[in-house]
């Protein structure tokens, strides 16, 4: 027996699953992580890892620096963030953005609160579990795509950008290690 319990002023939530034919767009991989572009502040931003690890939003320094937002917006943060290849980041601040979701016919815009790190990485920055918990995120690796609900009840997919996350993941050490097997 399940027994589900919903605030009335709540609609329904649609089960958020994944099919055979959600594979049918997708290039087969091994490993690769899902990355989805959002929009903020109007422009495109690219590579964008879903990362149930992170507790945080974290927004680094190169990409705030590119949406031109001005230190000055930056609120106090006192806390550290750990785990960008091993080290300690540092934390510049926060601040929080409206960041928008689409398919293309369905849109959720939402405020988050990044954390901002003056860390080099290849990656804009990690959409973690405060707002993918927000979002009532479900992704999967193997389809490459992330479900979520929509305002109306439906469902949100936004699929994985596979040839930029294919750029993305090659690190100067994975492509000397291809380049050493190929001699």
């Amino acid at each position: 027996m399940v027994v589900e319990v919903r605030r009335p002023d709540h609609p329904p939530e649609p089960a958020l699953c994944f099919m055979s034919s959600d594979l049918e767009d997708m290039v087969p991989h091994e490993d690769d992580p899902v990355v989805i572009f959002v929009v903020i502040m109007g422009r495109k931003v690219h590579r964008v890892p879903v990362d149930q690890e992170s507790s945080a939003d974290v927004m680094f320094w190169s990409i705030f620096n590119s949406l031109q937002l001005s230190p000055d917006q930056l609120k106090s943060y006192d806390g550290c963030l750990f785990g960008f290849a091993g080290d300690q980041g540092e934390v510049r601040g926060y601040i929080e953005l409206r960041m928008t979701f689409s398919n293309g016919t369905s849109t959720w815009i939402i405020n988050v609160k990044y954390i901002i790190v003056n860390v080099s990485l290849t990656y804009n920055l990690f959409l973690g579990r405060l707002s993918l918990n927000r979002l009532s995120v479900v992704a999967s690796t193997r389809h490459m795509k992330m479900n979520m609900c929509s305002l109306d009840g439906g469902v949100i997919t936004i699929k994985s950008d596979q040839k930029t996350t294919k750029k993305a993941c090659i690190s100067p050490k994975k492509s000397k290690e291809r380049h050493d097997q190929k001699a």
